[in-house]
């Protein structure tokens, strides 16, 4: 295998001294732009790269961002992401993306790897049973850290998240100013503080507005889950003419299974998602959901990490994003759903 192209062979190809290939790669000193054409013109043809690690030790800061994530597959995930990536790139930084799953042993390597390897920030969604030692680990190295979307109790780094009980409630009264009465919640399993704060959203309206009591149904945040769950949800509870769910995968295939069960969604059971990927609006029918936008939530973590990795010193803020109710198709007036 061939040696790897350095300084040292560039300046030979290029036939000036190493410091004139430094100064050119870095776009600093005195160099004419002849010799700056002759040394790139070397660069490209040896297929040099500069060693962005050497880079950053030498000027103190480090260009790559390292984001802890779980279940990169979501789309939701996948449209922050991308918000993210290109916000921070056009900065000037790379981005590396790794998914937890929510293990926090799997978690636990990654982060290490991240501050192994030297990353000059880092984006993290904590896994549900994050250890305190995990926590004190990122403390003690004081990289630029931001949480998005559950927040740790111990407020240590900034927060990006969502007011996730105001989006429910805000859906769940929209469902009851158009006559329902009997509304599930459908999706998630386990009880992060995510949904914990969703469910509650809900039942607080049900509460107000007397409307049946809550019937919380239990699935994977994912579309064949949701299909399932919903067909299971309606044997059992066949009343139902409305539904809330923990995210549009969820919803996406609430509204399959009502399609293969010969019913409409807005027509016969009404179907509200959460989060607005792509897919919500371009659905047959398309999705009503509580709208993040995703990829606009992924650039404002960017930018969180941006001011902290700027001002290291600042307070440790929270940035929490309201839900806005898109209405398409698969909401409608009980009096229809009851016809």
């Amino acid at each position: 295998m061939a040696d790897r192209p350095t300084l040292q062979t560039v300046a030979k190809e290029a036939g000036v001294s190493i410091p004139t290939v430094s100064q050119v790669m870095r776009g600093t000193g005195r160099i004419s732009e002849e010799t700056r054409k002759k040394v790139l013109q070397a660069a490209r043809k040896l297929h040099y790269v500069p060693d962005a690690r050497a880079a950053s030790m030498r000027s103190g800061q480090n260009r790559e961002i390292g984001f802890v994530i779980s279940q990169i597959s979501n789309p939701f995930n996948a449209e922050v992401i991308s918000g993210v990536s290109d916000l921070l790139e056009a900065e000037g930084y790379l981005v590396s993306v790794l998914d937890a799953r929510d293990d926090s042993g799997r978690q636990g390597r990654q982060l290490e790897a991240f501050i192994r390897n030297g990353r000059g920030g880092l984006l993290w969604v904590p896994a549900l049973d994050t250890t305190e030692e995990t926590i004190d680990f990122l403390a003690a190295h004081g990289v630029p850290t931001v949480t998005f979307l559950r927040q740790l109790d111990r407020k240590l780094f900034d927060h990006v998240g969502i007011r996730n009980s105001e989006a429910t409630a805000t859906a769940t009264k929209y469902l009851a100013d158009l006559g329902h009465h009997k509304i599930a919640y459908l999706g998630g399993t386990a009880m992060p503080a995510v949904r914990k704060e969703r469910i509650a959203g809900y039942i607080h309206t049900l509460s107000e507005q007397e409307l049946a009591p809550p019937v919380v149904w239990d699935c994977a945040n994912s579309k064949q889950a949701g299909l399932n769950a919903m067909l299971e949800l309606h044997r059992a509870h066949p009343d139902t003419t409305a539904v809330v769910c923990n995210g549009d995968m969820v919803a996406l295939g609430a509204c399959h299974a009502l399609i293969r069960s010969g019913l409409q969604p807005g027509r016969d059971i009404s179907v509200i998602g959460f989060d607005d990927i792509q897919d919500a609006a371009v659905a047959t029918p398309a999705l009503t959901t509580m709208a993040v936008s995703p990829y606009q939530l992924g650039r404002r973590l960017a930018l969180v990490l941006l001011d902290r990795i700027r001002e290291p010193d600042m307070p440790v803020t929270l940035s929490e994003v309201s839900a806005e109710l898109t209405i398409r198709e698969t909401t409608g007036p009980v009096s229809l759903v009851t016809s």
